[in-house]
Formats: structure tokens, C-alpha cells, sequence
């Protein structure tokens, strides 16, 4: 797990720019902070920052080298099959100097080039030079587990790790009016755009070529893989093959465990008392006698707090548990770095929580395995189980989707029990009233198009709901992100849009930037490419039906775990928004929003629009303009940090 950057830049000024190279590695020292170190010549450089997981031995320090030196090789991530692949290496005539995974993926390259991708089992983001044909190939893990952007122009092609790279090797920074839009609507900006025009996210399961021979750069972008989903294969399967496949998927997720547990640091696990996190840890202690777990509670408000869920599963489990007791203040404090930490706008408020516990967990490991992906293969969101009914409705589904005009008259927010549950009422009457695609589309997001809209100056949709020029750029970048959405189609088409959506960039982004804010590495232990191939051969009804969401995770671990687990209500990792913006950010936002002048400057925003935000804040109907207003400070605050 590190951070690594690359640019290749033709012209007489891009030869000069080269040196910015350290100055790259430096903004990455976050990600690596046990050793750096940059390659150039008069054409391309290449920078890695090293978080040293397994072989620490200097000899593994990146940028890489064969040893015929035609090859250069910068890293991130964890190949987990590394043992296996490197025997098959030595039964072909290599003979490796280090023990680690970075020679073993670099040897795999260059016998196999682009079809080494099948072979690796792990998460990565890597690019390699070769001299002898001057060519850069960079790819990027299946699932997007691993961040990488690029930047492309006429004559110049950067990439990194993090965007805060590209702008220290000194990239132009425009905004794209479109991400900002959908920024609005989703609270972040799903691959492969960015806010700066020309700057891309690498999807995941794909690979970039640059041929340093073309003037242009022009990159050459290849899909290696995409997520193995027939829905004629769920079919095969009859309610009478659902004990096997608790067999199977049990035996799939401990294989997966096993190979994240091999590490030359300690381990730990992330441990909320929600079923995914549970049932890692439990096999995690099960394999790994000295395993510890983590968690954050918020005594000082209760709500928000899952900390004793938490701590019951470690006692049934017999595994040591640290809790971190965090007061609202310091999450508060925390906001602010969190801020300054994103160098793109990212509004999933959640992002603190996770900060602050990485912040704790770092001081006694350097790796942590998550839950991540359980609820977007297996159905275990509230959308989810709201989704089956609304295509399964009974009386109470049509009841509750014809009250619409009634739950819009309720008092609606985030904060407390019957509130949120009004607000919750709200978006399923919404959605009762829209088809599959459009439904997901509301769902998916914080904001309705039309909101969003409003918010911005430039506006993607006119009167009459006509498209503006940007506006149908807009509708092209949603039909590739709902590409998978058909009239017809099962549930499982929208957990494989989460999959590819909300799992990539948001939960992923999420926990990678902030856990490596503070150089721990996370595992994901059921993103496996075996569990998740398994996972789409399911059936719906084998994950989630008007009683159960993640039913066949739920029935394969009852055994193992505590009736809590099981029991519980699922929440968020959620934030006190409300309760900050009535409080200590009350003061700042009421500043931001009266910034008349700049906001007209600036050119992106509708002043009125983000008047009556605040209105509508600090009314009794607030609804989910908390989120919305996150999303606004987060970025003003990115705005004002980088692009002025």
C-alpha cells in the first residue's frame, strides 16, 4: 500500500517540468511515509512513496527495476497470490532478489504484459515503462479498490494516486461544470470524470497504454475486466440449492480472509457489530489467535452510537477490542482536517468517522480488514429491502406510496428516530411513484436533478426539462453509470450498479483516502473476485426478500455469532450534521452562504439557490439539506484551497 505518480511530458517545457517529480512524491508522503524515491529522464518520471506491508527489506523500494534495467515498475496495493505466482515465475527460470509481491507482479509483466491482470488476486493501481518499446502501461485493480487519475493533453499524460500529484507537477485546473452538477446530486463525482476538466479517474478493471513514439500520447484505453453477471445464470439456481450455497460462499469468505491475514506488520479488523464486519472478524480470530478489533463510539450522543453492539460481538468472539470514545468536538475537529485532507470534492459525511477511527487504529497496526462490499453484493442497504418490496408490493407498499402528499407535510431530517423515519417515508413514496432506472437514479443520490439544478448557475436542464449543451453531456455520463438498468431486469441489477457506482466511488474512495491520510492499509476481505463472481450467480431471493436483506450472509453465520448481530437496526456510519449546523458551524455557514460577491464571482453557484439552502436548514422541515449543505462547505472550502 503506497502512493505512486508518474508524468510524461514531450515539450521543452514539459522536459523542465520533470523536476516537479519530488515535489509529487512529497504531496504522497501521507500514503508512504517509510521511504520515497523518484526516476527520470528526459522524458518521463516516475515517483513512489512506500508503506512497507510485506518484505521490508530496502530492496523492494520502488520506483523498480529489472535487471536489465528495461523495465521500471511503481506499485500500490497488495498482490495476495504473490506466493503462488512467484512459484510459477521460478518454474520458468526467474530468480527473484526480494520476497515481496513488487517483484513477483514486475516479473509477471514482463513475460505476460497486459494478460498478467488475469493472474492477481489483490488490489492495485501500477505502471510500468518499458525503454525498449517506450511505452507506459497503467492499470487499475477490478473493483476500483485502488485509486488512480490521470491527466491527458495534447503532448503530456500524468498519473497519481491522489489529484493533490498531478497538481504539484503543475496540471491546468478548470472545472467541470458537469461533475460539479452531478456532484450536487450524489455528493461525489463517480470515475472516470473529475471536477477539473481533463483529469480522469481510471475505471476500474481497466488499463491506459501511452506510446511515447506518438507525438499526441494519445492514450489507449482497454477493458481487462468487467464483473461476471448473467442474469440467466441466477435462474439455474432452486430454492433447494440454498444450504450448498451457504456451504460455498462460507468457504469462499474464509479462503479470502486467510490470504489478507498474511502481512510482516500486525493486523486488525474494522468491528461495527453489523453482520459484514462480525463475520470477519470472527474468522479472522479464527485463523489469527492474536487478532484485535476496532471500533468508535460517540457517548455523547446516542444516537449516533454503535459502540456497544460492537464490543458484545468481541466479548462472544473472545477478541481483544479497543473502543475509542470520540466527543462531538472532536469529530467537529476532525471536519477540518478531513477538509483540507480532499483534493476533490467528496461529500459522503461519514468520510470523518472513518478518518478518526484509521487515526486510532494506526497506532496499533498498519493493516485493518473491512466489511466493505457485503451490502453491495449481498442487498443489505435500507434501498435495497425498499426496492424488492416496492417490485413485490403488498397492501402496505401501495398504502405508503399513494400517502406521498401526507409524509411531505412531516417534520424530516437524519436526526432521530421518527424524523428519519418520515424522511425515509419521503423517499420511498418518491420512488413508488418512478420506474426501475428512474427510481435508482432518485435513490442514489442526496438531491433531486431538478435541485441540483437549481443550485448551480450554469444549469443542466431548462424549461420544460429541455437539455442544455452541458446538459446533454450530463445525460450521456448517467446513461454510462445506469447502463445495467433495464425495465425487466431483477434486483440484482441494482446491486451490480452500486457495485459499479456507489461501491467504486464512494464507500472505496471513502476508506482508502482516509485510512491512508494516516498510512493504515484496509483489506476487503468479500471482494474477493470468487466471492463476488458468486455473489452474481445468486438469485434475488437468496439475499433479500420483505423480511431479510443479506439473508444468505445472515443464515450462513448464525452459528458463530451473537443474536445482537442479527437483531440490530442498520444505520449509517453517520455524522451529527444537524446538531453541528445548529451549533458550532452555524456561524461559519451563515458566513459562506452571505459571500454574495464571491459567490457571483466565482460563476458556479446561484446565490438565491444557496439562500433558501439555508433557509431551508434551519427550518423545522429540514430534510436532507444538512447533506446538502456538507456538500456546499466541502466545496467552497476545496475551491477556495486550489483554484484560487
Amino acid at each position: 500500500m503506497c502512493g505512486i505518480v508518474g508524468l510524461i511530458r514531450l515539450n521543452d517545457y514539459g522536459k523542465t517540468s520533470l523536476s516537479n517529480i519530488d515535489n509529487a512524491v512529497q504531496s504522497l508522503h501521507h500514503r508512504g511515509p517509510d521511504y520515497q524515491n523518484s526516476w527520470k529522464n528526459d522524458r518521463i518520471a516516475l515517483g513512489h512513496a512506500r508503506l512497507s506491508i510485506i518484505d521490508l527489506d530496502p530492496r523492494s523500494h520502488q520506483p523498480m527495476s529489472d535487471e536489465s534495467g528495461r523495465y521500471k515498475l511503481v506499485f500500490n496495493g497488495e498482490i495476495y497470490n504473490f506466493k503462488e505466482l512467484r512459484q510459477e515465475c521460478e518454474n520458468n527460470g526467474y530468480h527473484f532478489k526480494t520476497e515481496g509481491d513488487t517483484e513477483v507482479l514486475l516479473a509477471l509483466f514482463m513475460r505476460f504484459r497486459e494478460k498478467c491482470l488475469d493472474k492477481l488476486n489483490g488490489f492495485f493501481a501500477f505502471a510500468v515503462y518499458d525503454q525498449e518499446t517506450e511505452t507506459v502501461f497503467v492499470a487499475r485493480d477490478r473493483f476500483g479498490i485502488k485509486p488512480l487519475v490521470y491527466y491527458a493533453n495534447e503532448g503530456e499524460f500524468a498519473f497519481a494516486s491522489e489529484m493533490k500529484a498531478l497538481m504539484a507537477l503543475g496540471i491546468p485546473k478548470t472545472i467541470d461544470k458537469v461533475s460539479l452538477f452531478t456532484y450536487f446530486k450524489l455528493n461525489y463525482i463517480p470515475a472516470p470524470s473529475t471536477i477539473l476538466q481533463k483529469v480522469h479517474k481510471l475505471e476500474p478493471g481497466k488499463y491506459v497504454t501511452i506510446d511515447l513514439k506518438s507525438p499526441s500520447l494519445t492514450p489507449d484505453l482497454k477493458t481487462w475486466y468487467t464483473i461476471p453477471f448473467d442474469p440467466e445464470e441466477a435462474k439455474k439456481l432452486s430454492p433447494h440449492d440454498y444450504s450448498q450455497s451457504q456451504k460455498v460462499l462460507k468457504r469462499f469468505v474464509r479462503e479470502s480472509i486467510k490470504k489478507r491475514l498474511v502481512a510482516d506488520v500486525p493486523v486488525g479488523t474494522f468491528l461495527s457489530g453489523g453482520i459484514d464486519s462480525s463475520i470477519i472478524t470472527a474468522i479472522a480470530a479464527q485463523e489469527k489467535q492474536d487478532i484485535e478489533s476496532f471500533s468508535i463510539g460517540f457517548s455523547d450522543t446516542p444516537y449516533y452510537d454503535e459502540s456497544g453492539y460492537a464490543a458484545e460481538v468481541a466479548k462472544h468472539l473472545g477478541v481483544k477490542h479497543h473502543v475509542f470514545d470520540v466527543k462531538q468536538q472532536q469529530l467537529y475537529e476532525a471536519g477540518q482536517k478531513v477538509l483540507d485532507h480532499l483534493d476533490e470534492p467528496f461529500a459522503d459525511s461519514s468520510a470523518l468517522n472513518v478518518y478518526v477511527l484509521s487515526q486510532e487504529v494506526s497506532k496499533h497496526v498498519k493493516v485493518a480488514l473491512s466489511g466493505d462490499g457485503g451490502d453491495e453484493l449481498f442487498g443489505g442497504y435500507h434501498k435495497h429491502g425498499a426496492e424488492f418490496k416496492l417490485r413485490h408490493p403488498k397492501l402496505q407498499e401501495h398504502i405508503v406510496g399513494n400517502l406521498h402528499n401526507l409524509w411531505a407535510q412531516l417534520p424530516a431530517s437524519r436526526s432521530g428516530k421518527i424524523p428519519n423515519l418520515v424522511r425515509q417515508l419521503q423517499k420511498f413514496s418518491d420512488g413508488y411513484q418512478l420506474s426501475n432506472r428512474d427510481r435508482y437514479w432518485r435513490w442514489a443520490g442526496i438531491m433531486k436533478e431538478e435541485e441540483a439544478n437549481y443550485l448551480i448557475s450554469e444549469q443542466m436542464l431548462e424549461r420544460e426539462h429541455r437539455l442544455s449543451d452541458a446538459g446533454h453531456v450530463f445525460k450521456k455520463r448517467k446513461d454510462a453509470l445506469l447502463r445495467n438498468m433495464t425495465k425487466t431486469g431483477t434486483l440484482n441489477e441494482v446491486l451490480l450498479t452500486d457495485m459499479q457506482m456507489v461501491l467504486t466511488n464512494d464507500m472505496l474512495f471513502k476508506v482508502d483516502s482516509m485510512s491512508m491520510a494516516h498510512a493504515l492499509e484496509v483489506r476487503t476481505p468479500l471482494l474477493d473476485p470468487q466471492i463476488v463472481k458468486f455473489a452474481f450467480r445468486l438469485p434475488v431471493e437468496f439475499k433479500v426478500n420483505h423480511t431479510f436483506k443479506k439473508k444468505i450472509l445472515q443464515d450462513s453465520y448464525r452459528e458463530i455469532l451473537p443474536e445482537s448481530v442479527f437483531n440490530r437496526p442498520k444505520k449509517g456510519f453517520e455524522v451529527p450534521l444537524l446538531e453541528w449546523f445548529n451549533g458550532p458551524m452555524r456561524s461559519m455557514f451563515t458566513a459562506l452562504c452571505s459571500e454574495e460577491e464571491f459567490i457571483r464571482d466565482q460563476g458556479l453557484l446561484n446565490f438565491q439557490a444557496v439562500q433558501e439552502l439555508h433557509s431551508r436548514l434551519y427550518s423545522k422541515n429540514s430534510g436532507d439539506a444538512p447533506s446538502t449543505a456538507w456538500a456546499l462547505v466541502v466545496f467552497q472550502h476545496w475551491y477556495k484551497k486550489y483554484m484560487l
